[in-house]
């Protein structure tokens, strides 16, 4: 195991970014909840605890025993350092005034290791309910705001350390340089955590752990399972045999262009076209779950079908991401589910098969720049998320080829149009849908009664909150002519102008 920063979840929102941001530094961390965590090993060269949405005063308020971290470096953030200060002898209240949001340092310890280069005067992030009032008397207080004496505090001769505000987020002007503090400084961590020293580490691990073995991946055309099926084609050549299902709910032309791509790239792959498989599947099906179940069910046959037509086969690829893993470990209990996703989860226990996941330790940003070192096409990395049930959830309603079709016609404008006028990159995820309503038009002089499409387009950073991006004004005034005049059967173009929350980036 590469060195590396145990992160521990209370819960908080922001936990996720403490891991980006120490990622950023090429320096390997985990997240791990509160109450379930490994043992800790000489790999391990620090601790941090997150920040939560609990009170340390609550009953049930989740707790740690921090004996057994032992002399290694802590930092703990919000929750963490009023967890620390609590459970050492310090008082933790309920905030005469809740402090929320931007906040100055008032003064600094300038001896402080965690705070060197940081000033009074600089921006940081609050979002707490609790205050900190009181340290016990081996502590000290080494940053202040002007509504919050204790910001930040250490335990004197010691590596351990509190922050009331919190550095992971951009609010927080000096924050990376403090985690880099804690980390490099503190942690003494090397910073070679980098995306060549990644691929050569997986590639050498897949060999070892699939020696001459055969592996199947399903691969859709998208960064995931892309970056880690080269990968996989690294380690075992041609033992690797890769399937993509044509559903019929790919966007125009992309069942052709994508196979062309995989196989430019040496990699051992079927297409397989199984389009009117699935629309008998989908036929009459309008509830979204309902479709996106249909859709999953087919897949999964076709792709079992196929895979047992490979001779061999023990291991089956799969493109999961830390996000993935991360969220399928609760703090608290289960998250509520919005909607079902439709990936190959179900497939490990229907084949009998074993399952390998190469980038199940990153982020998707940090496999864009594993493909980027790896050489993967750059249309191929830059490509935006489109949903597994493809354009099955962008047809409101029931499924037609003809609708399909359709749907297909407008996409491609729409999503040509970004390209070609120097958008596609500012956004991170666009596409067309179609409403099942259709609405009065005047074309020549005669009346007409056709669909409705709406355009939506997206800017964010990992998918969990997004904002309807601001395309200009002339560019879906060019695009929505260009649909009506082109698409027969269409005769209005709306914009989707919602964020998320609440709404979703998908319609379905």
């Amino acid at each position: 195991m590469p060195e590396q920063i145990l992160i521990l979840d209370f819960g908080s929102q922001y936990t996720q970014l403490i891991a980006r941001r120490i990622r950023e530094l090429n320096i390997y961390c985990q997240i791990f909840p509160f109450n379930h965590y490994p043992t800790i090993t000489p790999d391990v060269k620090g601790i941090i605890l997150s920040g939560s949405p609990c009170s340390v005063r609550d009953e049930d308020a989740p707790d740690v025993d921090l004996g057994v971290f032992g002399n290694l470096p802590v930092l703990g953030i919000c929750y963490g350092a009023q967890l620390m200060a609590q459970k050492t002898g310090g008082s933790v209240t309920p905030s005469k005034i809740r402090e929320y949001g931007r906040a100055r340092l008032s003064s600094v310890l300038n001896s402080d290791p965690l705070l060197a280069g940081i000033s009074t005067g600089e921006q940081v992030w609050m979002s707490h309910g609790d205050t900190i009032t009181a340290l016990a008397p081996e502590y000290e207080i080494t940053a202040s705001t002007d509504s919050v004496n204790v910001a930040a505090y250490r335990k004197r001769n010691t590596n351990c350390y509190g922050i009331q505000f919190h550095p992971e987020v951009t609010h927080t002007i000096p924050g990376q340089k403090l985690l880099q503090n804690f980390a490099v400084s503190i942690c003494g961590c090397r910073q070679d955590w980098t995306p060549g020293q990644f691929i050569e580490n997986t590639v050498h691990k897949l060999k070892e752990q699939l020696g001459s073995d055969k592996v199947v991946m399903a691969l859709s055309g998208g960064v995931d399972s892309t970056v880690a099926a080269v990968l996989v084609h690294k380690a075992i050549g041609q033992s690797l045999s890769c399937i993509f299902v044509d559903n019929g709910l790919l966007r125009k032309d992309e069942f052709n262009q994508v196979l062309a791509s995989y196989r430019g790239m040496g990699l051992n792959i079927k297409g397989v076209d199984s389009k009117q498989r699935f629309y008998a599947a989908l036929k009459g099906l309008t509830e979204p779950e309902a479709k996106r179940k249909a859709i999953g069910k087919t897949f999964i046959e076709v792709f079992d079908e196929e895979a047992h037509l490979i001779s061999g086969v023990s291991w089956l690829g799969q493109g999961t991401i830390y996000p993935d893993v991360i969220e399928s470990v609760s703090v608290k209990g289960p998250s509520v589910t919005i909607k079902s996703h439709h990936n190959v989860g179900g497939l490990p226990e229907h084949m009998k098969l074993k399952v390998v996941e190469p980038l199940r330790s990153l982020f998707k940003d940090e496999v864009r720049r594993v493909g980027h070192t790896l050489g993967i096409d750059p249309a191929i990395l830059g490509r935006h998320p489109f949903p597994g049930p493809g354009l099955g959830i962008r047809i409101l309603g029931d499924i037609t080829a003809e609708k399909v079709a359709l749907l297909q016609e407008v996409d491609h404008l729409f999503i040509s149009g970004l390209k070609s006028h120097g958008l596609y990159d500012q956004v991170w995820q666009a596409g067309a849908i179609l409403l099942p309503i259709h609405s009065v038009g005047v074309m020549g002089d005669e009346r007409t009664y056709e669909q409705v499409v709406a355009l939506r387009a997206v800017v964010s950073v990992d998918g969990m909150t997004a904002d309807w991006s601001h395309l200009p004004f002339e560019f879906l005034s060019e695009i929505s002519s260009s649909i009506i005049n082109k698409v027969k059967g269409v005769n209005r173009v709306v914009y989707d102008i919602s964020s998320k929350p609440p709404s979703t980036i998908e319609w379905e």
